[in-house]
């Protein structure tokens, strides 16, 4: 049963009204995949009622007033991406497609929907119930940070949209505790994972650069976001706090990570894993075509990309599901009548992430002065592939499946760390698990590049798609590399682009497809490279191409057919998807 998303639905639970309401970019999809689904199921699982109302239209109030005004709390989610990256394009170009948009048509989700949403219920219900904010967009957004759609430095959503309260991150543990405190009579403070507006900064916490200060100035924007930066993690971070005027910013520390069994009772909870009908009838929604069949295993990611949100959102520390939880998944896609026998996906973030853990991680929280995986892969990461290569052998004998893919992207340098699975695990990807194409994010080759990305060095790359031919032969198999690229990310010059391309068609032996252009996503490194050109590890200022015509120049470089691979190579960087107007992917860290 779906949670309710009409006053119809709700008197057929012979409720009067809900004790949360949740509001989201996103259509209704009861999925694990989708953040409101979830934030909802948990709390129903709390004992809450909870209503859903999916991409109102915020020029009338029809949409917002059909479940009522809610007892505790609004909940508002920009949906599975910031509502700008979905509605636009690296060269600011509005897209005409939207794979979470019944028909989809890009015509539903408003930009900055937190802020349009927070808005709509302010002007329809006035003094209402408090407004919590949720969600990717949120989260990237709950401190002053450099926007790339407006260029300039914006204030914390808080303040923007007029919320009551932020919970960042995943959330479920925060959004349960406000939902139990406002059920109780209780206040709102200090709880961990969240942040509100206070007249008075608490004692004890870091006090970081100002709004005012951090947008007059790079030096500001630099110390704020490496205070910022450095208090992400739940066994370590201090809480922060910034004036924003004659008012503060209180950003509490991160909740503690769920464990296994908790996140096993996340992914237990009855989702019916469809699109509701109410939204089902007004045309089909294409992410279903994967995440109808899709499996997350884990949670997080130690890789360091400085152009990606994943980090800032899930944790560095990969969360873990067990095996029967996986398994138990499995069983329930593979029982649905119209289930064809294919897992699309079983993955993360980073597929193969899962298993692999650090040892001092839990004991010590993730390492302020190194990453994990860069320059080279910590000693202290104990990467083994064993225990993925198992789980996929599980999945492999359910009955009902016939093939189980691993379609999220792979990191190669992984692999060949794991100097006693490593080979292994990928014999069996290419044996039982590629679809055709195997993803790997290698993004660049230049090494002035590589080092502003966070990425590894190019012999990798090398390496693995070495080993990957190698084992394609031995097994018979016809299957090739898929190579994502990005052009245009600070250090990044046109002369770059062209050493790319002539590592690309003379090592790789193809012409590049999945080439996307850098777009700055709030609250990440990259982003802070953007706005001040400057390397913050050297204080040296960096080259950063800003001209949306030499931006496209990049990529055009890269993509130029000037010489075409063998007929055997064109298919390995086969274009995917992509929106009629333009061809720009939405940035994988989003999707």
């Amino acid at each position: 049963m779906f949670l309710p998303t009409t006053a119809e639905e709700m008197h057929k639970r012979g409720w009067e009204a809900v004790d949360v309401i949740l509001v989201t970019g996103d259509t209704y999809i009861d999925s694990p995949h989708i953040g409101a689904a979830v934030i909802g199921r948990v709390l129903e699982a709390a004992g809450f009622r909870v209503g859903v109302i999916a991409q109102p239209d915020t020029a009338d109030d029809a949409d917002i007033r059909r479940l009522g005004e809610p007892r505790l709390f609004w909940g508002v989610t920009g949906g599975s991406m910031d509502s700008l990256v979905a509605n636009y394009t690296a060269g600011k170009k509005r897209r005409r497609s939207d794979d979470l948009t019944p028909g989809s048509v890009n015509n539903r989700r408003p930009d900055r929907a937190v802020i349009a949403y927070a808005n709509l219920i302010r002007r329809t219900f006035k003094q209402t119930r408090p407004i919590v904010a949720g969600g990717v967009e949120a989260s990237l957004r709950r401190i002053a940070h450099y926007d790339f759609w407006s260029d300039s430095v914006r204030r914390s959503l808080l303040f923007d949209a007029r919320l009551d309260i932020l919970a960042y991150g995943m959330a479920e543990r925060a959004v349960r505790e406000i939902a139990r405190r406002l059920a109780a009579g209780e206040d709102l403070r200090s709880i961990r994972g969240t942040c509100v507006i206070a007249h008075e900064p608490p004692p004890g916490y870091l006090e970081l650069p100002s709004f005012e200060d951090a947008a007059a100035g790079n030096k500001a924007f630099l110390r704020m976001f490496d205070g910022f930066a450095a208090n992400q993690d739940p066994v370590t971070a201090q809480g922060l706090v910034q004036r924003h005027a004659d008012r503060f910013l209180v950003h509490h520390p991160p909740q503690p990570h769920l464990t296994e069994q908790e996140l096993d009772a996340v992914y237990a909870l009855p989702f019916t894993r469809r699109v509701h009908p109410f939204y089902a009838h007004q045309g089909g929604v294409r992410a279903m075509d994967t995440i109808a069949s899709s499996i997350t295993t884990h949670r997080g990611c130690f890789g360091g990309c400085r152009f990606c949100s994943i980090a800032l959102h899930e944790g560095r520390t990969v969360l873990n599901r067990s095996e029967a939880s996986i398994r138990e998944e499995a069983r329930k896609i593979a029982g649905k009548p119209d289930f064809k026998g294919y897992l699309a996906d079983v993955g993360g973030a980073t597929a193969n992430m899962y298993g692999i853990a650090c040892v001092r991680q839990s004991r010590r929280g993730a390492c302020a002065d190194r990453q994990c995986l860069y320059p080279e892969p910590c000693p202290s990461l104990c990467i083994d592939h064993s225990r993925q290569m198992r789980l996929l052998a599980d999945l492999r004998s359910i009955s009902g499946v016939k093939k189980v893919f691993v379609a999220s992207g792979l990191r190669h340098d992984l692999v060949l760390a794991d100097k006693k699975h490593g080979a292994a695990y990928l014999r069996e990807l290419v044996k039982h698990h590629v679809s055709g194409q195997l993803k790997i994010a290698p993004e660049h080759t230049v090494p002035g590049v590589l080092a502003q990305m966070g990425k590894p060095p190019a012999q990798a790359l090398t390496t693995f798609q070495t080993l990957f031919a190698r084992m394609n032969a031995e097994e018979g198999r016809r299957q090739f590399l898929t190579y994502y690229f990005i052009a245009a990310h600070p250090g990044c010059t046109q002369e770059d682009m062209r050493l790319l391309k002539t590592f690309a068609v003379q090592k790789l032996h193809i012409v590049p497809e999945q080439v996307q252009i850098f777009t700055p996503l709030p609250s990440t490194w990259s982003s802070v490279l953007y706005r001040t050109q400057t390397d913050p590890a050297t204080g040296r200022k960096i080259f950063v191409e800003k001209d949306p015509g030499k931006r496209q120049r990049q990529k055009d470089i890269l993509t130029a057919d000037g010489k075409r691979p063998g007929p055997q190579e064109k298919h390995k960087n086969r274009r995917p998807a992509k929106t009629p107007r333009t061809g720009e992917r939405k940035p994988r860290a989003q999707r």
